[in-house]
């Protein structure tokens, strides 16, 4: 019998080969404004218009996003795979200085970024806890997707260019 560490280990080593999409998920108000790169992210339905997002409990952005209430995801373009970086703390630039940059869109409730693929605020309507993470269910309020960029997934523990698919 395998025991937990094991697990966890081939179970993180599997989800390394599920390919998901890259967003920077940010949120504005008087708890802070502050943004992390997050691939969980997954439709849930459209009646309403609800997404979830998984963050983990011990995120110092956890309490930020709860508390604030609003969440914007921007799914990030192929050109974008840099501000992921800086967004999950690989650069060590300040979050401060993250927003500084000429590159949002602050007339939403929280940050867009201007050239996001897809641009989704909204508002968490519920949350759900399961082991280390939480579960937000957001709630969206208003959407921009931008069709000429190409799309940036994480896979096999790095991010990848998607280009136009071929059905099969």
């Amino acid at each position: 019998m395998n025991d937990l560490n094991d697990v966890q280990q081939q179970f993180r080593q599997a989800m390394a080969h599920l390919a998901a999409a890259v967003n920077i998920v940010t949120t504005e108000g008087d708890h802070g404004k502050l943004g992390i790169t997050v691939s969980a992210v997954c439709s849930v339905t459209d009646s309403p218009p609800t997404v979830l997002v998984c963050v983990n409990q011990r995120s110092a952005a956890h309490d930020v996003f709860t508390s604030n209430g609003v969440v914007a995801i921007n799914v990030l373009a192929a050109e974008q795979c840099e501000l992921a970086r800086h967004f999950s703390g690989a650069t060590k630039v300040p979050m401060e200085d993250r927003f500084a940059w000429d590159i949002w869109d602050d007339d939403t409730t929280a940050p867009t970024l201007k050239d996001a693929r897809v641009a989704l605020v909204g508002h968490i309507q519920s949350t759900m806890t399961q082991g280390t993470h939480s579960v937000l269910f957001v709630e969206i309020d208003s959407i921009r997707v931008r069709d000429d960029a190409e799309g940036l997934v994480y896979y096999g523990r790095g991010f990848h260019r998607v280009s136009e698919l071929t059905a099969i």
